[in-house]
């Protein structure tokens, strides 16, 4: 459950990154040319780590999936077995 709130704070702290910069930028005696294109970078760097993190919950994602579908496969395969040993002893019982 730990790792499913993970993504989410990464998100919020990037944003929050993002959003701090942005005022410290505004406020900081500059041109408003000098600030435009601080504010165009830190935007742009932005992005990348919300897409950076983005492909990491990707990549994570697919990982829980994956060990998903081997746990059903493993369910399944053990579920047979114990069908056919109730199936077996159920024979044995009668003959």
């Amino acid at each position: 459950m730990a790792d499913e709130d993970y993504g989410g704070k990464v998100v919020w702290f990037v944003a929050g990154i993002a959003i701090g910069a942005t005022i410290a930028l505004l406020y900081a005696p500059a041109s408003g040319e000098v600030t435009r294109r601080r504010i165009a970078k830190q935007t742009q760097r932005g992005r990348d780590a919300v897409a950076e993190s983005g492909r990491e919950m990707l990549e994570r994602g697919k990982e829980m999936y994956e060990r998903g579908r081997k746990l059903a496969e493993d369910a399944a395969e053990m579920f047979e077995r114990g069908r056919k040993i109730v199936e077996g002893t159920a024979a044995n019982l009668k003959g």
